[in-house]
């Protein structure tokens, strides 16, 4: 039962296709997309597969199609192309319909606030290596992110991640981690995890996304900016 081959093609279907709807119009920037997602998914991967090596987390072989790429099945690395491209498309289009600057002023408060939360539980949890590495690299993106390059379009950014986390994420991550099917598709070693969890989901995952999106947005949006620079030249 190819149920994770399934959830992949799934997710990426419907944002596809809306790439070009001509409100849109998605396909003209996937060359700020495309260098996005490829720096993004061999920093994710090389994560992953160093946590699965570890025993940090696994597949089951029940739900995949058997064909592996090192350590991981090809699935998992379809994860980091196409959960990409449909969040980065959800942010894409709520930029582009939502017109009024939502949560500008208070972005970068949330964004200083949520690194400071994360940075104390890390710190609290140093013996917990998804805990630890997780929430420790979020914090710190987020303080270069806020301070570096000073993001402006941080409201759209949180308003497309509710979004994203409170619908699709809980379907999608839901399925992997065991909701709806009789065992998880990814399963976890909880020694190495805070062993709470919303749902099947661990608390986890929702900073592991967090900075899945955020490092993909804002690469999106350094080579849009780089992009557009160099056609105004």
């Amino acid at each position: 039962m190819y149920t994770y081959l399934l959830l992949n093609v799934l997710t990426i279907s419907l944002p596809l296709i809306f790439s070009f709807h001509k409100r849109l119009n998605y396909y003209k920037s996937w060359n700020t997309f495309f260098p996005a997602v490829i720096i993004t998914a061999t920093i994710f991967i090389t994560w992953d597969i160093y946590f699965t090596d570890i025993g940090v987390w696994g597949f089951n072989s029940d739900y995949l199609t058997g064909i592996n790429i090192g350590n991981l099945p090809i699935e998992e690395w379809l994860f980091f192309f196409c959960i990409p491209y449909a969040i980065v498309f959800t942010y894409a289009s709520v930029k582009k319909l939502v017109r009024s600057e939502i949560l500008l002023t208070d972005a970068k408060y949330i964004s200083i606030g949520l690194a400071l939360i994360l940075l104390f539980i890390a710190i609290y949890n140093v013996d917990k290596i998804y805990t630890f590495i997780t929430f420790f690299s979020t914090a710190l993106f987020l303080i270069v992110q806020t301070f570096l390059f000073k993001p402006e379009y941080m409201g759209k950014f949180y308003l497309s991640y509710l979004i994203i986390f409170l619908g699709p994420f809980l379907l999608v991550n839901g399925i992997l981690t065991g909701s709806f099917i009789k065992e998880p598709v990814v399963w976890y070693n909880n020694n190495e995890n805070l062993g709470i969890r919303i749902f099947t989901i661990p608390v986890e995952d929702f900073v592991y996304g967090f900075l899945l999106y955020l490092m993909n947005v804002t690469l999106y949006e350094y080579f849009g900016s780089k992009f557009s620079r160099f056609k105004n030249a």
